[in-house]
């Protein structure tokens, strides 16, 4: 994957908190409109794999909990406009590249969707942070909160991706971390969330549909990545290769509840307790959306077919 060389990033869809006060005393996992983050997910399996229980009491305990920056909490993004000045920053740092994800994913939903898009800024952490949805911290992997229509990083989950899932990683792969997360901002947005009912598992949950929707969404996105342009009319991602797609299934046949399960948690797949889809499945809806580039064949609600 390959960033153009002219050109200025604009970091101002970004609010970096990772030097501020990460704001502690939190009610949780937040859980955003798409579920669990990609690690967070683990937490609940081992949870259902161990102890038995269901999902619905982590959901609703972060209902009506902080929203906004929390005490001690700042957004300082001084640093990050210095060091991811050009945009070809981004073919030389992670950090400059999450900027231009962002600014092409939402360039893109923005031409996708028009006047009913409405931007949404990513927040960088470290550690823990405060949300609308509640506490969360890096655990917790990347998530969407609707309560405050923010998505959420900590950029050390990348490593995670490669050194706990065995995820081959890449440029690419931080990009499709990213579209996924989007895909839950515009469920928000288009309803699509409110269908699903917090707390149910299984395989052909809502909260599965959801997850494999988001992952079909990434797709369609990676398919208009490289013409897609931004203020300036040209496309900020200039090249995304065969390679860059093998990683990213790569990345998908990792974060499956059936991979984390007997790989991460006790060992046992248990498909009543699925969250996120299977493997295969979070391969085959992110392929529907890359080969067909339109939203409109991301209907998981309206199958029967998941895969």
């Amino acid at each position: 994957m390959r960033f153009r060389e002219s050109g200025r990033l604009d970091t101002s869809a970004v609010q970096d908190r990772r030097g501020s006060g990460g704001g502690g005393g939190g009610r949780g996992l937040a859980v955003g409109g798409g579920g669990l983050g990609l690690v967070g997910v683990i937490v609940v399996i081992l949870v259902q794999v161990l102890g038995g229980g269901d999902t619905s009491s982590v959901g609703s305990s972060l209902g009506g909990s902080l929203g906004g920056l929390g005490s001690g909490q700042t957004v300082d993004n001084a640093q990050l406009q210095r060091d991811c000045d050009e945009v070809a920053d981004a073919n030389t740092s992670v950090e400059c590249a999450v900027v231009a994800d962002i600014d092409s994913i939402q360039d893109y939903w923005g031409a996708t969707m028009g006047p009913d898009y409405r931007p949404a800024d990513t927040v960088f952490f470290a550690d823990q942070v405060q949300t609308a949805c509640g506490g969360a911290t890096s655990g917790t992997g990347p998530f969407y909160c609707p309560g405050d229509q923010l998505v959420y990083i900590d950029l050390t989950f990348f490593d995670d991706l490669t050194t706990r899932f065995g995820a081959q990683g890449g440029a690419f792969v931080n990009a499709y971390v990213l579209a996924h997360e989007y895909g839950h901002h515009v469920q928000d947005l288009l309803g699509t969330s409110d269908q699903v009912q917090a707390g149910v598992a299984g395989p052909t949950s809502g909260s599965v549909r959801l997850e494999l929707q988001a992952d079909c969404y990434a797709g369609t996105w990676a398919q208009h990545a490289e013409t897609v342009p931004d203020e300036t009319g040209q496309p900020l991602i200039v090249d995304i290769t065969d390679d860059d797609i093998s990683r990213a299934l790569d990345t998908a046949g990792r974060i499956g509840d059936d991979f984390i399960q007997e790989n991460l948690g006790g060992g046992r797949v248990d498909e009543s307790s699925f969250t996120h889809g299977s493997s295969e499945q979070r391969q085959k809806w992110f392929t529907t959306g890359y080969r067909g580039g339109d939203p409109r064949q991301c209907d998981t609600f309206g199958t029967d077919d998941l895969g």
